[in-house]
C-alpha cells in the first residue's frame, strides 16, 4: 500500500476562550485518543532548514494556539510563557515592561519552544550561554499524551536537560518560564576592525571580561573582521533605522559608533536575514522600496527559500549554467582557543561570506546538556554562515557540508541540527551522547511515537 497522507488533529475553535490549563488538557486528551503512529508538529513557519522526502505517514498536532506571553515580572526578572509563542511577539510583551528574554535568536519567526528544544544563540550569550540555559521550568506534552513539569531539581529533571537539542523527539514544550533582564531604551553600537584572526578572539577574550551587554562579529573577507560591542544607553544622540532602506550588515565597516532602539538592535538582523535577501536581490533600492518594510523580513524569505525548495529553480538554473550548487546552512560552535584554526580552514575550503561570529559561555553553574554537550565555564565561538558553495564539477552529496562536520569534530566542537546533516549513526550519537538520548527515549517516549533524532536530523523523517 502507498503512504497515506499526515492527519491533522484539530482541537475545536472554542480553545481560543481558554485559558492555558484548559487548552493544555484538551490537547492532551486529543493526542491520547491516537493511540497508534507517529505525530509530529502542524506548523506554518519553521526555522528548520532541512527537507523532509522521506516523510511517512504521521499524525500532524496543532499547538498554534499556545502562543501567548502569560505573564512578565519585572520585579523578579521572570516571563511565563507558551511554547510556540515567537520571540517578537515575546520581546513586544516584555519591553513594554522594562524588561527582555535574557537572550532573544536574532529572527522574529524562531519560537522560544524552537529556541530550546532546538539551539538559539546571539550576542548576550557570552554572559547568559544559549536560550535554554536561562530556563526555570517547563511543561512538556509527552508523545503518550501526558504532560510533565520538569525543573532543575524535580523528579524529571532528566528531561529539562535533556530537552536542549531535542528537536521535538522526547517531548513539546507547552509553557515555560524564562529569565528577564532589565533594558534602557537604547543600544550604543561599537564597531572595531581586525586584520588578523588572531587578534579579533584575542579581543573577543578581552572584551567578555568587561562591562558591555552584547558582542558579536562579522567576518567580511580575510583581513576584514569587525567585532561589535553593544551597551544599554540612557539617551543617544541620534537612531538608525535598518528596517527598510538601510541595511544594517553594509553599515558595519562605514561607521565606528551607532545607536539603535532595544528593539531595533534585536532585529536588526531580520530585516536581512543576515546577509541572505541578497540572493533575492532584494539588496537593490527599488526592490526595497517596492516590497516596503512589511515584507522585508525573516518570515517572506523562509517562504520564498520554502518555494524554490520545493520547485528547484535555483538547482534548475545552476544545470543550465553548468554550476552545482551545494546549499550549506550552518551553526557551529568551536572552543575560543581553536576559533582561528576554524576560521582559516572555512577560508580555504568552503570560502563562504560574510561570515557571523558570536561568543557564547557555557554555563558556570553546575549543569550539562548531554545532547549539546559543551565544556562548562568555557569559552566557545559560535560560527554562522547560510548559503551555497558553487563548483563546475558535481561534488558527492554532502561533501562541504561533510568537510565541516569533520572539522569541527576535530576541534572539540559541536554542531547545531536545524538544517541538513550527514553523519553515519555511530558518529551521530558519539557525539550526541547516545546513551544518555536512549535512556530518555526509553523514560519518555517508550512507544516511539515521536521520531528519533537522528531520524530526524540526518534522515530528514
Amino acid at each position: 500500500m502507498g503512504k497515506q497522507p499526515a492527519s491533522k488533529l484539530n482541537l475545536p475553535n472554542i480553545r481560543l476562550l481558554m485559558n492555558y490549563d484548559e487548552r493544555r488538557q484538551q490537547l492532551a486528551d486529543t493526542l491520547k485518543q491516537q493511540t497508534t503512529g507517529t505525530v509530529r508538529l502542524d506548523k506554518t513557519t519553521s526555522n528548520v532548514f532541512r527537507n523532509r522526502p522521506n516523510a511517512q505517514s504521521e499524525s500532524l498536532l496543532d499547538v498554534s494556539q499556545f502562543n501567548h506571553v502569560l505573564n512578565v515580572d519585572p520585579q523578579n526578572n521572570l516571563i511565563e510563557t507558551e511554547g510556540m509563542t515567537t520571540y517578537e511577539a515575546l520581546v513586544d510583551q516584555s519591553l513594554s515592561h522594562g524588561v527582555m528574554p535574557a537572550v532573544v535568536p536574532q529572527l522574529k519567526s524562531i519560537t522560544i519552544g524552537g529556541a530550546v528544544s532546538g539551539i538559539g544563540i546571539e550576542s548576550s550569550s557570552f554572559r547568559y550561554g544559549l536560550p535554554h540555559e536561562s530556563i526555570g521550568e517547563m511543561d512538556v506534552l509527552l508523545g503518550s499524551g501526558e504532560v510533565v513539569t520538569c525543573t532543575p531539581d524535580n523528579e524529571h529533571r532528566d528531561l529539562f536537560y535533556g530537552l536542549a537539542n531535542s528537536y521535538g523527539t522526547l517531548g513539546y514544550i507547552l509553557r515555560l518560564t524564562v529569565l528577564a533582564i532589565p533594558v534602557k531604551p537604547y543600544i550604543q553600537l561599537t564597531h572595531i576592525r581586525f586584520a588578523d584572526a588572531d587578534a579579533l578572539f584575542d579581543a573577543v577574550r578581552t572584551w567578555t571580561e568587561r562591562d558591555i551587554d552584547f558582542i558579536d562579529g562579522t567576518v567580511f573577507q580575510p583581513g576584514k573582521h569587525y567585532l561589535t560591542i553593544g551597551r544599554f544607553v540612557d539617551d543617544a544622540p541620534y537612531t538608525s533605522d535598518y528596517t527598510w532602506m538601510d541595511i544594517y550588515y553594509q553599515s558595519i565597516p562605514t561607521r565606528s559608533e551607532d545607536y539603535l532602539t532595544v528593539r531595533d538592535y534585536l532585529w536588526r538582523w531580520d530585516t536581512d536575514w543576515f546577509w541572505c535577501s541578497k540572493n533575492l536581490y532584494v539588496h537593490n533600492r527599488p526592490m526595497r522600496r517596492l516590497l516596503g518594510r512589511k515584507r522585508l523580513n525573516s518570515i517572506t524569505y523562509q517562504k520564498v527559500m520554502r518555494w524554490n525548495t520545493r520547485w528547484g529553480i535555483t538547482r534548475r538554473l545552476g544545470y543550465l549554467s553548468g554550476q552545482h550548487r551545494e546549499s550549506v546552512i550552518q551553526d557551529i560552535d568551536v572552543p575560543i582557543d581553536r576559533a582561528a584554526e576554524f576560521l582559516d580552514f572555512f577560508h580555504r575550503e568552503i570560502g563562504m561570506r560574510p561570515v557571523w561570529i558570536c561568543p557564547v559561555r557555557q554555563s558556570v553553574r553546575d549543569e550539562q546538556y548531554p545532547l549539546f554537550p559543551m565544556i562548562a565555564e568555557s569559552m566557545y565561538v559560535n560560527f554562522g554562515f547560510w548559503g551555497g558553495v558553487k563548483t563546475k564539477m558535481e561534488m558527492p552529496t554532502g561533501h562541504f557540508n561533510r568537510l565541516i562536520e569533520q572539522k569541527v569534530t576535530e576541534l572539540g566542537g559541536i554542531k547545531s541540527l536545524y538544517s541538513d546533516a550527514y553523519f553515519d549513526e555511530a558518529e551521530f550519537w558519539s557525539i550526541y551522547d547516545g546513551d544518555t538520548y536512549a535512556a530518555l527515549k526509553t523514560k519518555y517516549d517508550p512507544d516511539g511515537r515521536l521520531k528519533s533524532l537522528y531520524q530526524k536530523c540526518v534522515l530528514r523523517q
